[in-house]
């Protein structure tokens, strides 16, 4: 199942909310950081799906669990990241 831009962009508003549920705890940039992490990860996951054929099978929620993957794995870069420059 294909997307436009904006269905992956709502796609990813979904997977960042998951994306915080998953890893919770005080991200250093709050909740509008995490939201743009999740819409990143939701067009990760989208670029994904559209690129490897074997990840475009499997429907919505497919869809979703690629897109919340993008924003666990970018939330947790970012974290990464904002805790060694601290």
């Amino acid at each position: 199942m294909e997307y436009s831009f904006i269905g992956w962009i709502v796609i990813g508003l979904i997977a960042g909310a998951l994306a915080k549920w998953i890893m919770p705890g005080r991200d250093p940039g709050g909740i509008i950081v995490t939201i743009l992490i999740g819409i990143a990860g939701g067009l990760l996951g989208g670029f994904l799906a559209g690129v490897l054929p074997f990840f475009s099978t499997g429907g919505h929620i497919w869809n979703l669990v690629l897109a919340t993957a993008g924003a666990v794995l970018l939330l947790w870069i970012y974290r990464l990241i904002k805790s060694r420059s601290a």
